[in-house]
């Protein structure tokens, strides 16, 4: 498997990077149990987070990745900085103007990968250069394009490339595993799976809430975006959980980014971890979440994809 060759992992999963979720000590409890785990470089971190946390993840001498996003690399080039000097295995850069900044990482030995929404963005990424596509369809969580499913986007980029796909929305235990695999992506990219880890950053309120959820409770849109003026363009909304705030403000996110009461009241909600009020992004695989886990326990409930391969062959 390509995954096996570059990484060494042993269960076909890359820990989609996620903001104020997978920091250090997730990555590497990721890479530890077979796969590879990843670190969430959000925009308002620090140079010293990135640093910080790399060498936590670095720390059981397994390979690990990160991810940035480019429109705010280009306002933080600090940011990649810290990464050029951490040389971690994988770099996903994504989200904004990424061509500038490939040839930079793969010239210190970094596999690159960018997420793709639509048939479009793979084929601007393969102009880039990337070495690795994520197939990344509408039902993910966090951040992307909510214009393809999964699977159809899969397909279409499979057909469209040599290049090695990942595929990454809607991946919440082996069966879809092994179906991802079957289709012939080198791997699955997974975050929501793991957001009830012991070792994420997954504030105690928030996890509860992710154990609530089923599959309908998710929403895409602009409004959190709006509320925290991170600076995350509009072509790229999120998926998260519906609450109170997303509620109120659909449809009025004009409003909403000159709104300073609204804005001091969505950075309360995300201080204090209030369900109500924070964003809490998660994909359409969040049913599957009903207990708190390990990213062990995660990683080996995954490894069971080889069964569902095995008994499609014998079909």
């Amino acid at each position: 498997m390509w995954l096996t060759e570059k990484f060494g992992v042993s269960v076909p999963v890359v820990g989609a990077p996620m903001a104020h979720v997978s920091g250090g000590r997730l990555t590497a409890a990721i890479s530890a149990a077979g796969g590879l785990g990843m670190l969430g470089a959000g925009s308002a971190v620090s140079a010293d987070w990135i640093r910080t946390e790399g060498a936590v993840a670095a720390a059981g001498g397994r390979p690990y990745g990160v991810g940035l996003m480019a429109w705010s690399v280009q306002d933080r080039p600090e940011h990649l900085d810290a990464v050029l000097e951490l040389k971690p295995a994988l770099v996903s850069l994504s989200f904004g103007d990424y061509a500038p900044y490939v040839g930079r990482l793969q010239k210190e030995g970094i596999v690159v990968a960018m997420q793709a929404g639509t048939v479009a963005d793979a084929r601007e990424a393969i102009d880039s250069g990337v070495d690795l596509i994520v197939a990344r369809g509408a039902e993910a969580g966090g951040h992307g394009r909510n214009a393809v499913a999964t699977l159809p986007l899969l397909q279409a980029i499979l057909d469209l490339t040599d290049l090695p796909v990942m595929a990454a929305g809607g991946i919440s235990g082996p069966r879809g595993l092994a179906a991802v695999l079957a289709a012939g992506a080198v791997g699955g990219w997974i975050g929501t799976a793991f957001l009830t880890c012991a070792e994420a950053m997954t504030p105690e309120p928030v996890l509860r809430r992710v154990i609530e959820a089923d599959e309908t409770d998710t929403v895409y849109g602009t409004v959190f975006d709006a509320a925290s003026r991170a600076g995350w363009p509009d072509e790229f909304g999120g998926r998260a959980l519906r609450n109170a705030f997303f509620d109120t403000w659909e449809g009025h996110e004009e409003e909403l980014k000159t709104k300073d009461d609204a804005h001091a009241d969505y950075l309360e909600g995300v201080r204090t971890a209030d369900p109500a009020r924070t964003s809490i992004y998660a994909g359409q695989g969040v049913g599957a979440l009903t207990s708190r886990s390990t990213a062990a326990e995660v990683l080996g409930s995954f490894a069971a994809y080889r069964t569902y391969l095995q008994a499609a062959v014998e079909q």
